[in-house]
């Protein structure tokens, strides 16, 4: 994937990096600064996981600041050392600190190594940076039983199921979908993309929080516009598809909902697929005038003739004539079937 923001680690940030590998950094701080990831603070191992946790964390939490940590575990992996990252961003920060945050987290995980990260909790208020709301956190996402793949689709539409049984005292009623609200963040991008700041937007769900987040945020053409579609997550996508048709300048907002085939987990194939069309009524609510739904698998499909061939489909001026089967060779005279009068 992409980076969201174009934020990356600086240079110092990077070394520390490749000095977490050893074993020897227990909690690594990062905070966004000038547009670049930089480390704050470090703090190496000192007894174990548990204890460490509260007496190394706590002190470089700031109330009203965001930053991420990484804290390593003491599982190992065939990497090496498992780590936990946690993403502070108090309930105080500003709607652009909250997207940026939620939007530079993917390019950090990428930075240090998706391989090495194996939770992630997202974290609001100070108790849930505490060991004990480390714990809470797990037990809330713990693992169910083994299921095979058809049991774990009839789990998921338990979930959203309503009742549809029918008979003479039934009232009208329809499964409308799952309805995950949006974040701050997510309201002010697309409140900004009315305005002519972006001109596409990627929104992903939160499947632990269960909310619709913004992945990216940018102004972009439509030649960059398949470089952004996800190999291996699903996501919704909207575009402002600037362009021409019959000598006129149209501008016109297209939804992309992107389904990489099955390397999605089934929770989250149920969950993009049930949540998207009260997803679709948000945005008609904020103003939204979506011209054209697209459904793909890969970006390779997203070019300017595919767009323009969708929303403007080319007309059948002429349809060729009906032209009639001729029979087989060598039937044989029709035979005349007479009617038999009754006497």
């Amino acid at each position: 994937m992409s980076h969201q923001t174009g934020i990356k680690p600086n240079e110092k940030l990077l070394k520390i990096f490749g000095k977490a590998k050893n074993g020897k950094l227990r909690v690594i701080k990062i905070s966004i600064e000038n547009e670049e990831l930089c480390c704050s603070a470090t703090a190496e191992v000192k007894k174990d996981v548990e204890r460490d946790f509260d007496k190394l964390v706590a002190p470089i939490i700031e109330d009203d600041v965001p930053c991420y940590i990484l804290y390593r575990l003491d599982t190992k992996i065939s990497v090496g050392y498992a780590w936990l990252m946690l993403s502070w961003v108090p309930d105080i920060s500003s709607i652009r600190q909250k997207m940026v945050y939620a939007s530079t987290k993917a390019t950090l995980k990428t930075e240090f190594g998706t391989a090495y990260i194996i939770e992630e909790i997202h974290a609001t208020t100070k108790d849930e940076t505490t060991w004990e709301g480390y714990q809470r956190h797990k037990n809330a996402f713990a693992a169910p039983a083994p299921l095979t793949s058809r049991e774990e689709e009839l789990v998921e539409l338990r979930k959203t199921e309503i009742n549809t049984e029918i008979n003479t005292d039934s009232k009208h009623q329809t499964l409308g979908g799952l309805a995950c609200p949006l974040t701050p963040a997510a309201e002010k991008a697309i409140e900004d993309l009315l305005n002519g700041t972006y001109d596409y937007l990627q929104f992903c769900i939160d499947l632990e929080a269960e909310e619709i987040q913004v992945s990216q945020a940018a102004a972009i053409g439509i030649c960059d516009l398949p470089k952004q579609i996800p190999e291996e997550h699903a996501r919704y996508h909207l575009y402002l598809f600037k362009h021409t048709y019959d000598g006129d300048y149209l501008e016109s907002f297209v939804f992309i909902y992107s389904m990489p085939g099955y390397t999605c987990s089934v929770r989250e194939r149920m969950m993009y697929s049930s949540c998207k069309a009260p997803f679709l009524e948000k945005l008609q609510a904020f103003g939204v005038e979506i011209v054209k739904k697209l459904e793909i698998d890969n970006g390779s499909e997203l070019t300017t003739d595919f767009l323009q061939d969708e929303l403007h489909p080319k007309k059948i001026l002429h349809r060729p004539a009906f032209a009639k089967p001729k029979g087989p060779p060598n039937r044989g005279a029709k035979r005349i079937t007479k009617t038999q009068e009754l006497s």
